[in-house]
């Protein structure tokens, strides 16, 4: 079988590699933070780490290039956890079983980690390469994934780059200008139960895709929180449990409710025709659906008029997309992603919205809120996340273009991408404009089936080099 380390460029996979061995889930980047700092010193750079965890790393000019600006290269170091049920694997101190495929590389039941590990190892080999460069500054921010802690917090002080190269995009041959703002709304309803027992049912659904809730809303995937919601409306539930969905930016893939119903076999009779369409329904975006139904003992319930409530909100919360966008052909505007149900005391219900208009971003958080707010629940909206502005005029991206017609012969697609990108926020917190985004072919990012394309690796890395090799001609 294909080592990594065998692949090409290999000075990129040998740190890929090494990488996916280490554990590195979102706010637990300890290790591979120090992992970058040890490199950066080995290989004589100068290397800092700021408070809440960044790593910058800078590199001297090749003699003859100094007098040009320093050129940042960024890419986060943390990744999103994800495992099927089936498997047994602790991400806290497990590294990352990949394998070679053809022209992927996939992991055994988990997250792969190439988003945005192909970024860490592209800057990594960035740091020893013998190509000629300008300065380069390397920055490794943690926790994108779960808030963009990293790029959140860091100072302008850190930076000394004019202009910012992000390696966190997922399609080789597109060259991001643009990005979606986003917040998060947490609803919370305290719980009222009374006791009731008898015809119990677990419901469980399963099977489904899932995937990133930017880049993927738009694919026609189902939720399987929504899916649940129509199930209990439909079969007159008390519940007693229910959950479903674990992080904010991805679709979720299952759910769970356990409930007593007034007629058993009529329930499992109406299960089995929703079955069905919900299959008919999703017959090429999820063929593997499933709902699975289990005889369970239940003692207590929520109360009558709260589990109404309850369910009627899951089923007017909204989720996908909401919006297309009027400038950017193809390009969703605005969506949101019920994302998470969970009970402890109270009901937790996470909704995660994007758009790359403000007022459009604000009406879908009011709309929300005001659903909730019908069904008696609390909600707060976290920190938002600014939107990337698109530059066509950009110095940066015209060098972009013109070294990638070069190289391959043809135009790049110049795009905006319907999820958060770090590049916005650091753009504004240390004062960059000139930025763009680019990335290989990596495909079911934050999903167990995520891979990433092989030949497109060598393709980016390529671009990468004649990139720099411009910039230093042409700034």
């Amino acid at each position: 079988m294909t080592s990594l380390k065998d692949l090409e460029p290999k000075i990129l996979w040998k740190y890929f590699d090494e990488i996916r061995q280490i554990p590195r889930c979102s706010k637990h980047e300890e290790k591979i933070a120090k992992y970058i700092v040890e490199k950066a010193k080995e290989l004589g750079l100068e290397v800092t780490q700021d408070k809440v965890g960044n790593v910058i790393v800078r590199r001297k000019a090749s003699p003859g290039y100094e007098n040009i600006p320093m050129v940042t290269l960024q890419s986060h170091i943390d990744m999103v956890c994800e495992k099927n049920k089936d498997v047994e694997h602790d991400f806290s101190t497990q590294g990352i079983d990949a394998y070679v495929d053809g022209d992927y590389v996939r992991a055994r039941g988990t997250t792969l980690g190439a988003d945005d590990g192909i970024g860490v190892a592209a800057c990594l080999a960035m740091m020893e390469t013998e190509e000629k460069h300008p300065p380069l500054e390397f920055l490794f921010t943690v926790d994108e994934e779960t808030g963009m802690t990293g790029a959140f917090n860091i100072e302008k002080e850190y930076i000394k780059g004019k202009m910012l190269l992000n390696l966190d995009s997922e399609e080789f041959g597109s060259i991001y200008i643009g990005c979606a703002g986003g917040a998060n709304s947490d609803i919370r309803l305290p719980l009222k139960f009374e006791n009731r027992s008898g015809n119990g049912l677990k419901i469980v659904v399963k099977g489904l895709r899932g995937g990133h809730s930017g880049v993927e809303i738009d694919k026609g995937r189902a939720n399987s929180l929504k899916l649940m919601g129509r199930i209990l409306y439909n079969i007159n539930a008390s519940i007693s449990k229910i959950g479903g969905g674990d992080k904010f930016n991805a679709i979720p893939r299952e759910a769970f409710a356990e409930v007593v119903v007034d007629d058993v076999e009529n329930a499992r009779k109406k299960i089995e025709e929703l079955e069905k369409a919900f299959r008919e329904e999703y017959k090429r975006s999820e063929p593997d659906l499933k709902i699975e139904v289990s005889n369970v003992e239940i003692k207590k319930v929520i109360e009558k008029e709260m589990n109404e409530h309850i369910i009627k909100m899951m089923m007017g919360l909204p989720h996908g997309v909401l919006a297309m966008s009027q400038e950017v052909p193809g390009l969703v505007e605005t969506s949101t992603n019920l994302a998470k149900v969970e009970m402890d005391g109270e009901l937790h219900i996470v909704m995660s919205s994007r758009s790359s208009i403000n007022s459009a971003l604000e009406a879908t958080l009011q709309k929300i809120r005001s659903i909730a707010e019908l069904a008696g629940a609390s909600v707060e909206e976290g920190s938002r996340y600014p939107g990337w502005k698109p530059n066509r005029d950009s110095k940066l991206l015209k060098i972009a273009e013109k070294a990638f017609k070069e190289l391959y012969n043809k135009e790049p697609e110049i795009k905006a991408i319907h999820a958060g990108l770090e590049t916005g926020v650091i753009g504004e917190r240390v004062g960059i404009n000139e930025m763009i985004s680019f990335g290989p072919d990596i495909q079911h990012p934050h999903s167990p089936d995520e891979n990433v394309k092989i030949s497109s690796v060598e393709k980016f890395w390529k671009y990468l080099l004649h990139l720099i090799e411009k910039i230093s001609e042409e700034w």
